[in-house]
């Protein structure tokens, strides 16, 4: 067939659009290696002159010595073909190709030093892609034999992470980002805010199982933050850390550690925000994960003035995953969940511990600013059968004529009866025995409890539980600081 050449024994077949793109270079056909004679093709073109016409892709390479596939029909390869199937691989001494080449010219250039029909010394003649005669060498088949193992030249080599003179703040957030992504770990500090109406419920998870070289390339506004927060019970004039509420010896998201809940009233705001711009917190997080409506409130101060996004979460599913969570690590070794047995009975009323290991169905009445009624039958199905808001004090007049005493309890047992009447018949509606009251609306609030025992416990002849949980209005911001390592894994 005219234009077909077979392969000699010792010689190499030079693709056509390889020789094309040399010959442009060169401007005239050069003899191969070899004694290998280069064959061109073409149209004269005026004076004797011979310019060369535009090639039809490389033919396929016929390998005599391969045996047919099965099926009968012959095998043919192609560079490309043999790139796709994975039979071309890196020469040991293979170098980048020339500028311009692109591909084609490595794919020819790693080729030719694994060419069982090469000349002798063929690795010796590469230089910058191609060999001396200008050509690129031949692709390797799969039956060639198997290369040594690729080596990077030294500037090429791994380096190390750190290097010595990079400064320890450099170091440890270097360190801390290659943790976060070997662990599927948020960086340091871990919080999660549920910014209610009245108050400000913030959980922060402080690291015990810190090593003696983390601690070493902490920067110093991290150290700041944790020394300040857990060193201190109050923040100001407002702000409160509930020490007997503290949650030791966790294991959250691999580290070990203390969950300690901080309080503070929602007019502080301001104050929060301005305190974490002057410890550089966005240098540490550039994300808060924040639920209740605050989060909506306060997200353009957050972003304005410190730097933070907020991430805004679902106030009523951080509550029931943060309740969930909380309740199953227990209170330091003693149940969350408890209920005061003889509740109409005030001398023999007590407090006694409940096992809330299977807890559904419950009505959930989650008491703040605003009460919210949920009935829950899973931690991923529940419903909001209805709610309540704070109505308005008495008249100037009237508060004027009786003790500040007792109109405080007065309110406060009207306003708890309405709770307590209200759950009883959700819970009657739904057909459900199990009542969970939390909120800070109880903390410290020994009066409301036991008047909600007491309804729950009177109104359905026995038949009801008032249950309460000690970390009663934290639930939220724990379910927020959850929703941190999922939103870290999901990335």
């Amino acid at each position: 067939m005219r234009g077909r050449r077979v392969p000699r024994p010792g010689s190499a077949e030079v693709p056509g659009a390889a020789r094309e793109a040399d010959m442009l270079r060169a401007g005239a056909a050069s003899p191969a290696r070899g004694g290998q004679a280069a064959e061109d093709t073409g149209t004269p073109a005026g004076g004797g002159e011979e310019r060369r016409g535009r090639q039809p892709p490389a033919a396929a390479l016929r390998l005599p010595d391969s045996k047919p596939p099965q099926g009968g029909s012959e095998d043919t390869r192609t560079p490309d073909r043999d790139l796709q199937r994975g039979r071309l691989s890196r020469s040991p001494r293979s170098a980048p190709p020339a500028p311009g080449m692109g591909d084609r010219g490595a794919l020819h250039e790693r080729a030719a030093l694994q060419s069982p029909g090469g000349p002798e010394g063929a690795a010796a003649a590469v230089v910058n892609g191609l060999l001396h005669n200008g050509f690129h060498p031949p692709p390797a088949c799969s039956r060639d034999p198997p290369p040594a193992r690729f080596q990077l030249s030294s500037e090429l080599q791994p380096q190390p992470l750190f290097s010595q003179h990079d400064s320890p703040a450099k170091k440890c957030r270097l360190r801390r980002r290659m943790d976060s992504g070997r662990k599927n770990r948020p960086p340091f500090p871990w919080f999660g805010m549920d910014i209610g109406g009245t108050l400000v419920k913030l959980v922060y998870f402080e690291p015990k199982d810190i090593t003696a070289e983390e601690e070493q390339e902490e920067v110093e506004n991290l150290k700041s933050i944790r020394k300040y927060l857990t060193s201190n019970t109050a923040y100001g004039k407002t702000g409160i850390r509930d020490v007997h509420l503290e949650l030791k010896n966790l294991t959250m998201c691999g580290r070990k550690g203390n969950l300690h809940f901080i309080r503070f009233p929602t007019c502080a705001m301001h104050m929060f925000i301005q305190m974490g711009s002057e410890k550089n917190f966005s240098s540490l997080h550039t994300t808060l994960c924040a639920t209740g409506g605050g989060a909506f409130k306060f997200e353009e101060d957050f972003r304005m003035i410190a730097d933070l996004q907020l991430h805004k979460l679902d106030e009523l599913d951080c509550l029931i995953q943060g309740l969930l969570y909380v309740d199953s690590v227990g209170f330091n070794g003693k149940p969350e969940c408890y209920y005061f047995e003889n509740p109409t009975n005030p001398e023999l009323c007590q407090k006694k511990p409940y096992c809330l290991d299977n807890p559904y169905p419950m009505l959930l009445v989650n008491m703040g600013s605003g009460v919210s009624i949920l009935a829950v039958y899973s931690k991923d199905n529940y419903k909001r059968v209805t709610g309540t808001s704070f109505g308005n004090m008495m008249s100037k007049e009237k508060r004027e004529s009786i003790s500040k005493e007792d109109l405080a309890r007065a309110t406060l047992v009207t306003i708890t009866n309405n709770i307590g009447s209200i759950a009883r018949m959700c819970a009657l509606n739904e057909n459900i025995d199990r009542v969970v009251f939390v909120g800070n609306f109880l903390r410290i609030n020994m009066v409301s409890m036991k008047l909600l025992a007491y309804a729950m416990d009177f109104w359905s002849k026995g038949q009801l539980k008032a249950l309460f949980l000690e970390h009663e209005g934290y639930f939220g911001a724990v379910g927020a600081l959850l929703e941190l390592f999922k939103m870290t894994d999901a990335q």
